[in-house]
């Protein structure tokens, strides 16, 4: 059975980023497009085609052809912008790399993707000069592209050409590049504003990652091309960027659940006025219906969900509904000209409505396959188009999506699975736990055994026989909590997913460290 989306399939213009965002940008003039929260930096819509422009020409002179990669490497801010579209602008290609990663693991994205230059900082451009031919500098707003008096180039990317190479975070093994498309990012603009997510009078503090799709596509490409104001952060805490919807007065937010859950558990929500506040909005991972509801009642705030995934640009489901007759838990409807079906794990049978199995999905937003990775884009998407997603959930008799867990993280338990999603929803909803995260671990007799890792909230006692019980009560017997450990924090990507393999490898050192002894 193929499932559709509630709304007209989309009649797409063949036009670049570029033109999806600067051709308007040029009509707006003064009005703010970016302003840099932490310094107050700001860049209104005629400086951001200016300084594309600038860009562009700068990287032209020195030698950045069409369809060429260039690697992009900096923290949030007006320069990562001008980089991303100046590049662009040039018909290039680029690489968005996250300026904490160690410089290993930056120069690993860099020969894999065969960039020769890359933009970033002094003290990253010095200990990446050995994998490139040349590395511009951005320190403190000094750019030294923008020096540059020549005319912008003339290149005019294609709906084909390749925009972007974001890594995706390897939660589960070794980052792979994500080939995107012009067409692709446009195609998911387009779908994001067939929903009304976004509106030219919105102010939206940005706490994603630039070089992450949620932060590039759902925010700062939707947000430019149809005229809206992006505020950014540099590095994510809590307060601060409570502060910056208060100051800017931000129209909404949108988080991951961690942020979800911090707002929900923190007293600091409270100390701030966010009358221009009109609702909130979580995607990165699946949200529990309990902790959506405990959002709601403890900010008044409405809360969306939605779906997302580097592989389909950013965005694949919005919930588009108001308070009544919505769905809490589910992530919304898809979004227009998105097709899916719902596939059993083992068998491959298709499945219908209320059947949970691995959701597949075809759409312009679709990407165009893994970078220098065959097996993997074989393994991935099909031949007629469909694409493997590896999230396992279903859809109701409405259309409505819910994500169950990732088909890889699923804990097998006496051949039974558990999704320890399912689980880290009713361990959050203890009120002596902050956070949580859930992973299998080996077990002789029953194979996998779900052990939960737990962040108690300050000031707090809970002990793991307690906790325990309190799961137990909740759920059917295979999937009770079997082993407890409290710890500081929970290991996280930048979009707020849980980096399971980094608990499987703490629980292996720590068996290893056991059996040594």
């Amino acid at each position: 059975m193929i499932f559709g989306s509630p709304w007209p399939p989309l009649d797409l213009p063949a036009c670049s980023i570029c033109d999806a965002v600067l051709a308007g940008a040029s009509q707006l003039g003064e009005k703010p497009a970016v302003i840099e929260g932490d310094t107050g930096r700001t860049l209104s819509y005629r400086q951001l085609v200016e300084g594309a422009d600038r860009v562009a020409a700068g990287l032209a002179r020195a030698g950045l052809r069409p369809r060429q990669p260039i690697a992009l490497t900096l923290p949030n801010s007006i320069d990562f912008v001008l980089a991303w579209y100046g590049a662009l602008r040039a018909g290039a290609w680029v690489v968005p790399i996250n300026p904490l990663y160690t410089p290993e693991e930056m120069e690993h994205q860099i020969r894999d993707a065969g960039a020769r230059f890359v933009i970033t900082d002094p003290d990253r451009a010095d200990a990446l000069r050995g994998a490139v031919e040349r590395a511009f500098i951005v320190e403190g707003g000094s750019n030294e592209l923008l020096e540059c008096e020549d005319p912008p180039p003339q290149a005019r990317p294609s709906t084909s050409d390749l925009a972007a190479l974001p890594y995706s975070s390897g939660t589960s093994g070794r980052p792979k590049g994500v080939m995107l498309s012009h067409g692709n990012i446009v195609a998911n603009m387009r779908q994001v504003y067939s929903t009304g997510y976004c509106r030219r009078e919105d102010v939206i503090v940005n706490m994603f990652p630039l070089y992450h799709a949620a932060g590039l596509n759902c925010h700062l490409n939707s947000l430019l091309g149809i005229g809206a104001t992006v505020v950014l952060m540099r590095r994510f805490d809590l307060e601060g960027w409570l502060a910056l919807n208060e100051r800017y007065r931000a129209t909404r937010i949108g988080a991951p659940p961690p942020v979800i859950l911090a707002i929900t558990k923190s007293p600091l929500w409270g100390r701030f006025q966010f009358g221009s506040l009109e609702y909130a909005i979580c995607g990165a991972a699946p949200l529990g219906a309990d902790l959506q509801e405990a959002f709601e009642q403890r900010t008044g705030l409405m809360l969306k969900q939605s779906w997302g995934m580097t592989e389909c640009a950013c965005a694949i489901t919005m919930d588009f509904g108001g308070r009544t007759g919505r769905k809490l838990g589910s992530c919304g409807h898809l979004l227009p000209s998105c097709e899916a079906r719902v596939v059993d794990v083992a068998s491959g049978a298709e499945l219908g409505v209320g059947d949970v199995g691995e959701m597949w999905l075809r759409g312009p937003n679709v990407m165009q396959g893994y970078w220098n990775q065959p097996v993997a884009t074989a393994e991935t998407l099909l031949d007629d188009g469909w694409m493997k997603t590896g999230d396992i959930g279903y859809v109701d008799s409405d259309g409505c999506v819910f994500l169950v867990d990732r088909l890889k993280e699923l804990i097998k338990y006496n051949a039974l699975q558990v999704a320890p999603a399912e689980l880290e929803d009713i361990i959050q909803t203890h009120p002596a736990v902050m956070d949580a995260a859930v992973i299998g671990t080996p077990d002789q007799s029953v194979g996998e055994i779900p052990t939960a890792f737990v962040v108690l909230r300050q000031g707090a006692s809970l002990d793991a026989a307690e906790l325990m019980q309190y799961v137990a009560a909740r759920v059917a017997p295979h999937k009770k909590v079997r082993l407890v450990e409290f710890v500081e924090q929970i290991p996280k990507s930048p979009a707020g997913k849980i980096l399971r393999r980094v608990l499987r490898e703490r629980v292996r050192t720590q068996h290893a460290g056991q059996e040594a002894h």
